[in-house]
């Protein structure tokens, strides 16, 4: 049974505490990351309200997961195909 553990973390200047099951390193390093996308965002001159600077991070960060989640498809489309080219020349033999 895995225990709830409290991290505390700085985004955007700003502690905040994470609660969870993960190791305190890793939640960390996510607050990096997503402390780093705001930053692009405020920096990148799609600043104002720190609403919007939330949304638009938020909106990258998706990008960047559905982005990698297609790469992984057809990563894995590939596979398949190799996998059945391969068992196709063995039948043959």
């Amino acid at each position: 049974r895995h225990r709830e553990k409290a991290v505390d973390v700085g985004v955007l200047g700003q502690t905040c505490r994470v609660k969870g099951e993960a190791d305190a390193a890793y939640v960390k390093n996510v607050a990096r990351y997503v402390d780093g996308k705001l930053g692009e965002v405020s920096d990148g001159g799609g600043g104002g309200s720190p609403v919007r600077v939330a949304v638009l991070a938020a909106f990258n960060i998706a990008d960047e997961l559905f982005q990698a989640r297609k790469a992984a498809e057809e990563k894995d489309r590939w596979s398949e195909r190799k996998a059945a080219e391969i068992a196709a020349l063995l039948d043959g033999s």
